[in-house]
């Protein structure tokens, strides 16, 4: 199976910048978007031979979420069923018959971190949301999850120290969802492989020099590990602020 996410920094704005020429090539088994920032109906967006699934912002041009799916689901579910945090978008789950897909885009903890104690109370739910679906099958999540995990996965990481997606709390919640059961892909297979980014920001030219940071994931629950076949990091796709990254596994 070969699954891709992607955050697209607005579905409208990457879909005249190659948008569908990728998702054709790629030919994806389930195709993750993030940050779609539209309501389902905007876009005319259909794929011969999939299906498609959208969890909007209630605020409008915000968030969201959308999955493509060649198989049918046995079910499909928005949100982690707790009020607070499903305003926003940000969770799709499929149900297949060996595994569960999650598509998440968690929230960023914002400037001077004025979202970082909302953050850290996500982290928490969406743990818990995630160890009660792998109670029952196995798990892959995946997403923009908005932290650079080690000081591997970011350029600068001295600088960064104290920035959002870089915080103690905001690594150590990722910590701690690794250790209740869950693999980082990427790092699975190249635990020491350096400069392999998934966002960059728009100044400074910092794509063409590569100052990046790595904060886009496939984690899969640790009962399939062993099933990994490979993970990519699609850096020569352009159109978002983010790159596309790519699981190969065997389900």
């Amino acid at each position: 199976m070969k699954l891709i996410s992607w955050n697209v920094n607005g579905l409208r704005a990457v879909w005249n910048k190659g948008f569908g020429e990728f998702f054709e090539n790629i030919n994806a088994d389930i195709f993750c978007i993030q940050e779609t920032k539209m309501q389902e109906g905007q876009l005319d967006v259909n794929f011969e031979g999939y299906h498609k699934f959208f969890n909007s912002a209630i605020k409008k041009g915000y968030s969201g979420t959308a999955i493509f799916c060649k198989q049918k689901p046995i079910s499909v579910k928005y949100g982690i069923n707790i009020e607070k945090h499903d305003q926003e978008g940000r969770v799709i789950t499929l149900e297949f018959e060996n595994f569960y897909m999650v598509n998440v885009y968690t929230p960023n903890s914002q400037r001077e971190l004025t979202r970082l104690k909302y953050r850290e109370q996500w982290e928490d739910d969406f743990r818990e949301y995630l160890l009660k679906l792998d109670k029952d099958k196995p798990v892959i999540v995946c997403g923009d999850m908005n932290v650079a995990h080690k000081e591997i996965d970011l350029k600068n990481p001295k600088s960064n120290r104290r920035n959002a997606g870089f915080t103690d709390e905001e690594r150590e919640k990722m910590t701690a969802l690794l250790d209740s059961g869950f693999t980082d892909s990427f790092r699975y297979l190249y635990p020491d492989k350096e400069n392999c980014y998934t966002w960059w920001s728009y100044m400074m030219k910092a794509r063409e020099k590569n100052i990046g940071w790595r904060i886009d994931y496939f984690l899969v629950s640790n009962k399939i590990k062993d099933k990994i076949k490979d993970a990519k990091i699609h850096s020569d796709i352009l159109g978002s602020d983010h790159c596309p990254v790519e699981l190969d596994i065997n389900l």
